[in-house]
């Protein structure tokens, strides 16, 4: 192996793509070796590929590990211990050597709290001396374009002043280790004792995310439609009908189910017999424009969310197809990002973005064309931007894209060009109107302009004019009611989860959290999983066979529903599992510290051992069939490293 004739810096990368485009603005000569890529002036940037180590199973920790027993949970590490993964032993050993004089490093993990740990932890893992990693320099690369690069470059920070996200990754992960290991040995071994032949995979995350499935399949299965009734005044003016709906009274209350809808008809019958031909008295009279500024660049979560929608999309290719675009295109920015925020500094090459945008999409070109570079929205906002930004367009002319990536680039593209259109303006009317002594509400809006819809295509006008258009009468006008009617309608079950809105329900998991406090901590937080993690979540819980695909619908499994009604509701609710990210959260924030964080989550791992080793065989699980065997023989039962990314 050859190092030349003097050592620089090395850098490491997360993936050789980002390490090649380190490499590539460095200075000349280059010579590719096996594993690392050496630069001129005796720099040298080599790379991981993604995860080079991982937990190791317990049955490294002692041999009577490999045998499953309820009487040897919680298996709890004294001291923690990481092995190479068996296809990065080779890679490992060259950052070991290239390591191996305590030469300058440059951390160029990806900015999150991942990439932070999977580089700290290969640097800890080779033996770099502690007396020197105050020196370590970390490099924050969130654009593959050489500009963008060398920016980065010239901007790099003391990596010591990212450890408390390295912390936070390292807590989540041996967090996930320990909950999902013992939780799925212990609830699989109550599975055979059911006579249910498979393992019963348990997750800190995805089992609340099963339970959030079980219980909306629970409630459409349980559901018994009800008739309810509204009532609508028609009210004669300039040859066309005002509608207005009836606010029933605190009178009708016993009348009137929890969400307020009449439930008895004749109540409605009286109310029409009522109006009939009445005056029909306006007190109260609202009319005004409001601006609705355009939606902000994508997170990953909200570009799946819409991908889902618009295309079908599931999460983990919405992911891949953002991967390459990153990767090999160079024609996005960092794509695993929560924020919806751009730094200020990047409104200066919005002319170049546009332009990029017009060659790379072809059917955004008259879009790009009529946008208006000058025009800044609330989108570029740095005190809303910490580790990443949105996800934009880079100016690199990129290449030609796979269906799926010109999809998801233009839904991308899109996004941005929205942030140089006008807002839209709309005409909001409002009138309400007194008949016969009951109160009776006119609501109107009209799209006057459409400013930043017009890339919405045919969905604006679909969109913009779902309601009727209430004129301008004065307050204290008095018109007559022709009639009233009576509209007939049923309630109707909740709608089965899809890919989209399971995405969002794991974005904003406060809505289904049952403590109230809990909820209002949580209502800022992210929500289930991480933008890295939660495609694979999805992904996961489908390969292990606890949810299943019908048509755009997700379902549960019978193992799957099973599952969830033998676990603690503890375990089955996303209120713990919410609060444990907001814990790590804070840890990332310097806001918390990992040693409470653990104390706290062993003690609840022995609880929940102590009530599965005491509890009955869960009625839930008897008479399931486990799912057919995959192909590989059959293994010993989940991994032990929890949702690691790889490349």
């Amino acid at each position: 192996m050859r190092y030349g004739c003097r050592m620089g810096r090395v850098y490491i990368a997360e993936k050789p793509s980002l390490g090649r485009a380190i490499a590539a603005v460095l200075p000349k000569p280059h010579h590719p070796r096996e594993g690392y890529i050496e630069v001129g002036d005796g720099d040298v940037v080599t790379w991981c590929i993604g995860h080079l180590l991982e937990q190791v199973p317990p049955d490294a920790y002692d041999e009577r590990y490999k045998r499953w027993s309820l009487s040897d949970l919680p298996i709890v590490p004294t001291t923690w211990r990481l092995a190479p993964r068996s296809s990065a032993r080779k890679q490992l050993a060259v950052i070991r050597k290239l390591l191996a004089k305590a030469p300058p490093v440059v951390h160029a993990g990806d900015p999150d709290r991942e990439g932070q740990l999977l580089v700290d932890e290969v640097i800890d893992h080779v033996g770099y001396p502690k007396a020197k990693r105050s020196t370590i320099e970390r490099l924050l690369i969130r654009d593959l374009n050489p500009a963008a690069v060398r920016r980065s470059l010239a901007s790099m920070r003391p990596n010591r002043d990212f450890a408390p996200l390295s912390v936070s990754a390292l807590a989540r992960s041996r967090a996930d280790w320990l909950y999902g290991m013992n939780m799925s040995r212990a609830y699989t071994l109550l599975g055979q004792r059911a006579g249910y032949d498979g393992v019963l995979s348990v997750g800190r995350v995805q089992t609340p995310v099963l339970g959030l499935v079980v219980r909306r399949d629970e409630e459409i299965r349980s559901f018994v439609s009800k008739p309810y009734y509204e009532v609508d005044a028609l009210i004669p003016h300039e040859g066309k009908d005002i509608q207005a709906r009836w606010k029933p009274s605190e009178a009708c209350a016993p009348f009137q189910d929890e969400e307020g809808r009449v439930l008895h008809r004749p109540l409605a019958e009286n109310v029409v017999s009522r109006i009939k031909n009445q005056p029909a008295k306006i007190t109260e009279s609202e009319h005004k424009d409001v601006r609705q500024a355009p939606p902000l660049p994508y997170s990953l979560s909200a570009l799946q969310i819409d991908a889902a929608k618009r295309y079908g999309m599931t999460a983990a290719q919405v992911l891949s197809a953002c991967q390459s675009l990153y990767e090999k295109h160079k024609a996005i920015t960092y794509p695993r990002s929560d924020c919806r925020y751009l730094p200020e500094e990047h409104f200066a090459a919005a002319p170049q973005v546009i332009a990029a945008i017009a060659t790379s999409a072809p059917t955004l070109s008259k879009a790009a064309a009529q946008s208006n570079p000058t025009l800044r929205t609330k989108a570029w906002d740095d005190r809303k931007v910490s580790a990443h930004h949105a996800i934009i367009p880079t100016p690199s002319n990129a290449a030609r894209f796979s269906d799926p990536e010109r999809k998801i680039y233009e839904l991308i593209a899109r996004q941005y060009l929205m942030q140089f259109y006008p807002p839209a303006v709309y005409a909001l009317g409002k009138l309400i109107f007194v008949i016969a002594g009951g109160t009776f509400i006119a609501k109107g809006r009209l799209l006057k302009e459409p400013g930043w819809r017009n890339l919405l295509g045919g969905k604006r006008s679909a969109d913009a004019d779902a309601t009727s258009v209430v004129p301008p009468l004065p307050r204290g006008a008095e018109l007559t009611c022709r009639e009233g009617k009576i509209l007939d309608k049923k309630t109707e079950p909740p709608k089965p989860f899809t890919e989209a809105t399971l995405l969002q329900a794991m974005t904003g998991i406060a809505r289904f959290v049952s403590d109230a406090k809990l909820r209002k901590i949580l209502k800022d937080t992210d929500g289930l999983g991480t933008e890295a993690t939660r495609s694979s979540i999805l992904e996961g819980l489908f390969r292990r066979s606890l949810l299943h695909r019908k048509a755009k619908n997700i379902h549960a499994t019978a193992a799957g529903r099973g599952l969830v009604f033998a676990l603690p509701n503890s375990a089955a609710y996303p209120d713990m599992t919410a609060h444990w990210e907001r814990q790590l959260g804070d840890i990332a924030n310097r806001q918390a510290t990992y040693k409470p964080f653990m104390e706290a989550l062993e003690r609840s791992i022995v609880e929940l051992m102590d009530a599965a080793k005491s509890c009955e065989v869960p009625d839930s699980l008897k008479g399931l069939k486990a799912p057919p065997r995959r192909s590989g023989g059959k293994g010993r039962g989940p991994r032990s490293g929890g949702n690691r990314r790889r490349s």
